[in-house]
């Protein structure tokens, strides 16, 4: 059935996909690979803050104790944290301020989390912790400036929840909040702080508890997070875990979660930021290398915004260390670049979604489909993905638009289209038929970067009514985006194709590959053509087997 999308906007299409997006540890942003990284990112994305762990921890030192005169004194020093900042304001990004973890020089207790050990006990001396929180708050004001630092969200601690992260019960991270939240307004009291940032599959007293607690201590909240993640426990192998995965649809369920948990609680009607998600909570799961994960992940990104005022995907790059330094550059990291820059069709979902307008016309299971105000429309669509891995998903799947596009006579669209898949921009795949190598030469990642760009088409489509009809026909797990331009033809009338050698006009209604005709009647335009993601690949036949050798043995 062929789905005629509205002339009219039915919503607006928000940028909470890319207000925030996950990093590993705070001063892993001093490293040159890092900032390559990030600048990518932020050339082809562009994300509005970045989170990680560690702004606190001993790796960047600010927090300083000594002896002099027979006494113990604390410097605060921000010799890191300044040049990792204005490392991100010149990328264009912000932080999303997480206070954690605990210096070792104020812990009350030795028990550390990651490879890098980040001290998860909480402060022996909570003046001492709340000169240290109000001390950097006011640095970072003082550098930086009220109206700049005003905008960056500011949140307390990470997963509580969880033993591996907080040596405290709930009541003690109650505790820690509310003298963090008071020494942040000791600044300036329009600084944004909140929490719990808890870690999925809480029990729901978690999030009440945290309300009745604000209700009952007066502590500021300025908003309320959370983490969301689908896959279950980790069945470990070398270097790397598998795991099983549910429906994406449980990511939205999560987002949705706290506003439903703070109904009728002082805190209803605060923003909700999820500051982690993903498929995995793993940083070694290889899903989050492959096509299915960006298919995956395709209508979370679409619809997410509906839920929260943030989602942030953990984490941009695999430079991270909690489970040490990776073995190999594809391993199963987080991030959307793997070490060296290389794309993962995740990145390009992402970036997909960056060329994408605000004006939504029409959202479904496999599509969403926006107008920019040049009125150029965008369609993002995406094959249907098995979670379970029982099933059989197979290429095919299409998706039947009809599009408005242009104003009266407009007699094409300029479509460019632009797809990952598992034989489109997969480096992954092409590294597993490499060999896996561990450590590629740079032979070998010129042509990972070249196997991780997305297939690329374009064609002049007749627009007839005001709409192109197009079918997407989709290859396994994959995402494409189709732009669509209303042309003005600057063909000056002398212009003739058929001078120039080898060259012959294209009808726009030509048949193109890759493209089930629509059904009589489905449209009153007719079936624009638009090419396959990928072209077929060449059959390669096996090499003949030696004549001495033996059947089955080596050739």
């Amino acid at each position: 059935m062929r789905i005629s999308v509205p002339d009219r906007a039915t919503g607006r299409l928000t940028d909470a996909w890319r207000f925030c997006v996950g990093t590993g540890r705070f001063d892993l942003a001093l490293r040159r690979d890092y900032q390559d990284s990030l600048a990518l990112v932020q050339q082809d994305i562009g994300f509005r803050h970045i989170r990680g762990h560690g702004l606190l921890s001993d790796q960047t030192a600010v927090h300083r104790p000594y002896e002099h005169g027979g006494e113990r004194h604390v410097r605060h020093s921000f010799t890191y944290v300044d040049q990792v900042v204005d490392a991100y304001l010149d990328l264009g990004i912000r932080p999303f301020v997480e206070l954690g973890f605990m210096p070792s020089g104020l812990a009350s207790g030795e028990r550390t989390v990651f490879w890098w050990q980040g001290n998860v006990t909480p402060p022996r001396d909570s003046r001492e912790w709340a000169d240290l929180v109000r001390g950097t708050v006011r640095h970072l004001v003082d550098r930086y400036g009220l109206d700049e630092v005003s905008g960056w969200p500011i949140e307390v601690w990470n997963e509580p929840n969880l033993p591996d992260f907080w040596a405290g019960d709930q009541d003690a991270y109650h505790r820690l909040y509310e003298v963090t939240a008071a020494a942040v307004k000791d600044v300036d009291a329009g600084l944004k702080v909140g929490g719990p940032a808890l870690a999925p599959g809480y029990q729901p007293h978690w999030m009440t508890g945290f309300a009745d607690f604000a209700e009952t201590s007066g502590a500021p909240v300025d908003f309320v997070s959370r983490h969301a993640y689908t896959t279950g426990p980790a069945q470990h192998v070398p270097f790397g875990v598998h795991q099983t995965l549910g429906p994406a649809s449980m990511l939205l369920a999560q987002f949705a979660a706290p506003r439903e948990q703070l109904a009728g609680s002082k805190l209803a009607g605060l923003p909700v930021h999820i500051t982690e998600f993903n498929s995995s909570y793993r940083p070694d799961n290889p899903i989050h290398d492959t096509a299915l994960h960006a298919a995956y992940l395709a209508p979370v990104l679409a619809a997410g915004g509906d839920l929260v005022d943030s989602f942030s995907y953990w984490t941009f790059s695999d430079m991270f260390e909690e489970a040490g330094p990776p073995t190999a550059l594809f391993h199963g990291g987080f991030g959307l670049l793997t070490h060296r820059q290389i794309k993962k069709p995740t990145y390009h979902l992402y970036a997909f979604m960056a060329r994408m307008g605000d004006a939504v016309l029409a959202r479904g299971t496999d599509h969403l489909v926006t107008r920019h105000p040049d009125g150029r429309v965008t369609v993002l669509a995406w094959a249907p993905v098995d979670h379970t891995g029982t099933g059989e998903v197979v290429a095919g799947h299409t998706v039947r638009l009809s599009v408005p596009v242009g104003g009266p006579g407009t007699a094409t669209a300029y479509a460019h289209r632009s797809s990952v898949s598992e034989e489109a921009g997969n480096a992954w795949a092409a590294w597993a038929q490499m060999g896996r190598p561990h450590s590629p030469d740079r032979r070998q990642l010129a042509a990972l970067r070249e196997a991780a760009e997305p297939s690329r088409f374009h064609r002049a489509l007749p627009v007839a009514g005001g709409r192109v009809a197009c079918d997407l026909v989709l290859d396994r797990h994959e995402v494409t985006l189709l732009e669509l331009t209303p042309v003005t033809d600057h063909t000056p009338a002398w212009w003739d194709d058929r001078r120039l050698l080898g060259l012959e006009p294209e009808e726009p209604s030509a048949p193109g590959a890759g493209l089930e005709p629509a059904a009589p009647g489905a449209s009153t335009a007719p079936t624009a053509p638009v090419a396959p993601s990928a072209p077929t690949a060449p059959t390669v036949s096996p090499a003949p087997t030696a004549p001495d050798a033996p059947a089955g043995g080596p050739a």
